[in-house]
């Protein structure tokens, strides 16, 4: 969990959301690398999951005023589902739902996920959808962050930790038991699937110490190492056959 500073403002947040939503307000949920403890100041959000027993356009007004605070302090905004949305929903957003299940801390309310059954069917499809996507974003931002050695390794921080909560998903698949930590996630994708897991622990290293690259070369050679490894990790998705066998 965060420290003095975060607590007071998720406190003063919460507090101001029971009185904006009263008894319609069902729970509150930190979810996400701050849940996990994998949390990297200045750099990873607060995401919250926020639970009502109805969602009116009037509902969502009233939020703005609680909202202004937690935006100005840099955190996004929560995610808004009604109870039955959340039972209702499990199979559209696997991904997610399986994120939120397995690294979460109950703020506020009853645990939303208590009755929740999260089912695989749909996992695959999400997840070579979702990696895909993230892959051909970050071939478009490459291209401007390419002559900027910071730019570069901002880029490549910024996307590795969206890939690492995608690994999990490519985990589950095979049948293993992701890690909550994203550097974890990330070395039990490189073993189980024999990649090269150097340039994620060059990436890790701006992240945690601050590390950067000597020459605009080496930035580069790096980003062109961690390409072919998600690259690897797509075929990996592509290949699977649905049911997972754990082999």
């Amino acid at each position: 969990m965060a420290k003095t500073v975060i607590q007071e403002a998720l406190n003063g947040l919460i507090g101001d959301l029971r009185a904006t939503h009263g008894d319609n307000l069902a729970s509150v949920v930190l979810y996400g690398s701050a849940a996990a403890g994998d949390h990297v100041e200045l750099r990873s959000d607060y995401n919250l999951l926020i639970t009502l027993n109805r969602i009116t356009p009037e509902d969502l007004r009233l939020a703005q005023a609680p909202m202004r605070e937690w935006q100005r302090l840099g955190h996004p905004l929560p995610v808004y589902f009604t109870t039955e949305e959340l039972s209702d929903a499990a199979d559209v957003f696997p991904i997610e739902f399986h994120q939120m299940a397995k690294a979460r801390v109950v703020l506020f309310g009853k645990d939303p996920f208590e009755f929740v059954t999260l089912s695989d069917a749909n996992l695959r499809h999400q997840t070579e959808y979702e990696l895909r996507s993230k892959l051909i974003q970050l071939r478009r931002l490459y291209i401007p962050a390419s002559v900027s050695i910071e730019k570069l390794c901002d880029l490549m921080s910024d996307s590795l930790a969206s890939f690492a909560a995608l690994f999990r998903a490519v985990l589950m698949l095979h049948g293993e038991e992701a890690p909550v930590a994203k550097p974890e996630c990330v070395r039990a994708t490189a073993r189980r699937f024999q990649l090269d897991p150097e340039p994620f622990e060059k990436i890790f290293a701006f992240r945690a110490n601050d590390y950067l690259p000597p020459t605009e070369k080496e930035a580069n050679d790096i980003f062109g190492a961690y390409l072919e490894q998600i690259d690897r990790v797509i075929q990996v998705v592509d290949e699977f056959d649905n049911a997972p066998s754990g082999d």
